[in-house]
C-alpha cells in the first residue's frame, strides 16, 4: 500500500456559545475546522483533523511511501522541513498528516486506533471545559451540568482577570459537580496571563477557599524556571505544554521540575502524544490532552499509555459533516471501536453547511493582549 494523494477540506464548528479565555472571546462563535485526507493505492483514506499548514512543503516526505510506516514517516516530516523548523504552525501539518496516517494504519489492519496502539480498554477519563469567560453565571451552571449529566467528575475555568468572579464561578461549577461526588476536581486556566508572584498571590488566595486540582498555563509556555517556583509556592499542580511543539521543546522545563502535569494540544497529533506520554512516563508526570475535539484520534493514545490522568473535552458535539463515532458517558470519552479513528466525513455536509465568519474576530482569544501580565488590581477591569 502506498500513498498516492491527499486533499483538504473545511468544515465549520457552530458552538452555539460564546468561547474564550482571559485573552478575549467570540459571541456565537463559529470556527474552522480543517481536514486532511490522505489517499492510497489501495482505495483506503485516512482522515486527519486540526492544520492545513505547510501541507505542500510536508506531503514530499510521504507521497509514495507505506502508510504502515507511520512512525518513520512523522521523522520524515520532520527531516523534510529541517532547515527552516517544525515549530509552531508547521507541527500543525505534520501532525494533521500524522493523524490521517495512523487512521490509515488501522484502517488497514482492521483494528481501532486505540487497540492498534496497544490499548486495553476504550474508555478515556474526561473533563469538562466550557471555554466559558464570557458566560454568565446561569449559563456557567448549565454547560456544566450537562456534563454532570453525563457522569462527569471534573471541570475546568477560564479566568485569571478577576479574582471575585473567578471564585464565584468555580464555587457553582464545584455545586454542579457534586452531583457526582463529594470533592469534584476543580481546575483554573490563565492562559499565560500572569507574572510569578501575580500567580502565587492568586492561586494562594484561592486555595483559602476552594482545592484546585491544577492551574493551567499561569505563565509563558517557556517559563521553566518560573514554573516550578510557583508549583513550590501553592498546592495546586501546575499544568503547562499545549503550545508546545516537539518533545525537544519539553525538555528545560523537565530539567528545571517545571511541570507537575504534562501537556499536549490534541492539534499536534498522535505520534507527538505518543512519545511525550513516554517522556514523561520516565519521569512519573501524569499527561492530559488539551483540545480533544480539535483532533479526537489523539484520544486513542491514553489507552496506551502507563501516565494518562484525564482529557479535555470542550464540546460533545463536532464540526458540520465530521463524524466522530465516539460517545461521552461515565465521566469521559468512549472511543470507538471500529478499524481506524472513529472519524468520517461528510463533504456533502461540508460544503452545504458554511455559515460564519470563523476565527477573524480579532477580539478572540488567539490575540494576546498588550497589558497581559501587567496589571496592577486584578479585578477585571482593564485601565
Amino acid at each position: 500500500m502506498k500513498i498516492t494523494g491527499c486533499r483538504t477540506l473545511t468544515a465549520q464548528h457552530h458552538w452555539k456559545r460564546a468561547i474564550g479565555d482571559v485573552n478575549g472571546h467570540i459571541v456565537e462563535a463559529v470556527t474552522e475546522v480543517p481536514i486532511v485526507i490522505v489517499e492510497t493505492d489501495a482505495g483506503i483514506e485516512g482522515v486527519g483533523i486540526g492544520s492545513h499548514a505547510d501541507l505542500a512543503r510536508l506531503f514530499p516526505a510521504i507521497e509514495g511511501e507505506d502508510p504502515r510506516s507511520v512512525s518513520a514517516l512523522f521523522d520524515r516530516m520532520l527531516a523534510q522541513v529541517f532547515k527552516s523548523g517544525h515549530a509552531g504552525a508547521t507541527y500543525g501539518g505534520v501532525a494533521s498528516f500524522d493523524a490521517a496516517i495512523w487512521d490509515l494504519k488501522a484502517k488497514a489492519a482492521g483494528e481501532p486506533l486505540w487497540r492498534l496502539l496497544g490499548g486495553r480498554d476504550r474508555f478515556v477519563p474526561g473533563y469538562a471545559s466550557g471555554l466559558d469567560i464570557a458566560l454568565d453565571d446561569d449559563e456557567v451552571a448549565s454547560f456544566y451540568e450537562e456534563y454532570a449529566d453525563r457522569g462527569f467528575v471534573a471541570g475546568k475555568l477560564k479566568g485569571g482577570l478577576d479574582f471575585d468572579a473567578d471564585l464565584r464561578r468555580l464555587r457553582i461549577m464545584d455545586e454542579v459537580l457534586r452531583a457526582n461526588t463529594s470533592r469534584p476536581g476543580l481546575m483554573l486556566d490563565a492562559n499565560e496571563s500572569w507574572q510569578v508572584k501575580q500567580a502565587v498571590r492568586y492561586v494562594s488566595a484561592l486555595e483559602e477557599h476552594l482545592d484546585l486540582l491544577w492551574v493551567e498555563e499561569p505563565l509563558r509556555r517557556w517559563d521553566a524556571v518560573g514554573h516550578a517556583r510557583l508549583s513550590s509556592a501553592v498546592r495546586a499542580a501546575v499544568a503547562t505544554g499545549e503550545n508546545l511543539t516537539g518533545v525537544e521543546q519539553f525538555r528545560p522545563l523537565f530539567d528545571a521540575g517545571a511541570p507537575d502535569v504534562v501537556q499536549a494540544g490534541a492539534i499536534w497529533g498522535v505520534s507527538h502524544m505518543h512519545r511525550l506520554a513516554l517522556a514523561a512516563a520516565a519521569r512519573d508526570l501524569p499527561v492530559s490532552i488539551v483540545g480533544y475535539n480539535a483532533n479526537p484520534a489523539v484520544a486513542h493514545v491514553m489507552p496506551a499509555v502507563p501516565n494518562h490522568l484525564t482529557t479535555e473535552v470542550q464540546a460533545i458535539d463536532f464540526a458540520d459533516g465530521v463524524l466522530v463515532d465516539h460517545e461521552f458517558a461515565d465521566g469521559g470519552i468512549v472511543l470507538s471501536d471500529e478499524p481506524g479513528s472513529g472519524i468520517r466525513i461528510d463533504e456533502a455536509v461540508i460544503d452545504g453547511a458554511r455559515n460564519g465568519d470563523g476565527w477573524a474576530d480579532p477580539a478572540g482569544p488567539h490575540m494576546r493582549p498588550i497589558r497581559a501580565g501587567l496589571r496592577v488590581v486584578l479585578d477585571g477591569v482593564e485601565r
